[in-house]
């Protein structure tokens, strides 16, 4: 089939949308967001003010979901939110995407969006904002099933649990629904970055609700908001970092001192993981608790005695045998592997040492 050609009888009624921001900004945004952003340019080449409940009411989206939308744009630098004292969204300046692009911010121009009430939720509203200071935006509220029935009623969010069933193979409960409401409510979750936190759980094994909840908040407390940002903050755990955990019975997410002991094999040392799943492997033999600190204890004493190898590591306990049978001269050897503390193998005295702790 040819090209075909597009005409239009009427060219008074229009809104003008900026190349720029189609080829830079529309591939990552997702349907609301869209929406909420060309909307808005409608509003302002129409001189008309409008409110985030007018916006919510016109598209089937929740007030939140506009908010987000809005607070996303802002992030991406194409607009700016303007508050009252009382922090209540009074107006949006829209930014001159030719002074935004490559630039570390732009400036306002003259067009405003003019919002004719406060953008705050209604039941938001209600609470005193001591109260709102006060509470943990990573505590997951107690949902009503009028709230679950709402949410399931949506078409995007019905869509949205029928994803997640299908990454987690089963029909999901009550109670995880309620998460995935948080994760989308209280965390501030898009549409995309939900679905992809429930593939990248699930890709590594982790099918549990608490878990991906344990995620989600990591995530937020990052200031993730899409699935580039989360898989370049995923990235630091790498698969390196997850072998070595399943390896020593780890099911949780790492701890910062766990990564720090893992950077400390893999970068210090420069242990591959033959060697690495070696000192695991004693160490889940040996001891049910601080098995990390038991495994560095192993790791440590090899490297002092200059096992680079895991071909290296029966000659390194072989030596220690010996040592052990054959008292050893004072004087200091020239062997290597002698040089090293012989305690680092005393695994005996090292789990009664660490169990003490």
């Amino acid at each position: 089939m040819g090209r075909l050609k597009i005409y239009k009888d009427n060219y008074t009624e229009a809104t003008a949308v900026s190349n720029i921001f189609i080829d830079e900004y529309m591939k990552d945004a997702n349907d609301a967001q869209l929406k909420v952003y060309l909307y808005l340019i409608r509003m302002m080449n129409a001189n008309l003010p409008t409110s985030v409940s007018d916006i919510a009411d016109k598209f089937n989206h929740t007030e939140k979901d506009v908010l987000r939308a809005l607070k996303y744009w802002e992030k991406n630098r194409l607009l700016s939110l303007e508050y009252d004292e009382s922090k209540s969204l009074i107006g949006i300046h829209l930014l001159d995407l030719n002074k935004t692009t490559g630039a570390a911010g732009g400036k306002p121009f003259t067009p405003v969006v003019t919002l004719m009430a406060a953008s705050l939720p209604q039941e938001a509203a209600t609470v005193p904002r001591t109260e709102l200071a006060a509470e943990n935006p990573y505590e997951k509220p107690s949902y009503t099933l009028d709230q679950l029935k709402k949410f399931k009623s949506n078409e995007e969010t019905s869509q949205l649990l029928f994803i997640v069933e299908q990454y987690i193979g089963k029909t999901l409960s009550p109670s995880e629904i309620k998460t995935v409401i948080f994760i989308q409510d209280k965390l501030g979750f898009s549409m995309d970055l939900t679905d992809y936190l429930v593939q990248y759980c699930v890709e590594r094994g982790k099918k549990d609700f608490r878990y991906i909840e344990k995620v989600a908040i990591s995530w937020a407390q990052a200031s993730v908001t899409t699935p580039k940002e989360a898989e370049k903050y995923a990235y630091k755990y790498d698969r390196t970092v997850y072998n070595i955990m399943n390896a020593l019975g780890k099911t949780s997410m790492p701890t910062k001192k766990e990564v720090e002991y893992i950077n400390r094999w893999t970068k210090d040392f420069g242990y591959e993981m033959d060697v690495i799943d070696a000192a695991c492997e004693r160490t889940v033999l040996s001891t049910d608790k601080h098995r990390f600190e038991y495994a560095d204890r192993i790791l440590s004493g090899w490297y002092q005695a200059n096992v680079h190898h895991k071909s290296d590591i029966a000659k390194a306990d072989e030596l220690f045998r010996r040592s052990r049978a054959v008292p050893q001269p004072k004087a200091a050897s020239s062997n290597k592997f002698n040089q090293f503390k012989q305690n680092s193998y005393d695994f005996d005295a090292l789990e009664k040492e660490l169990l003490s702790n």
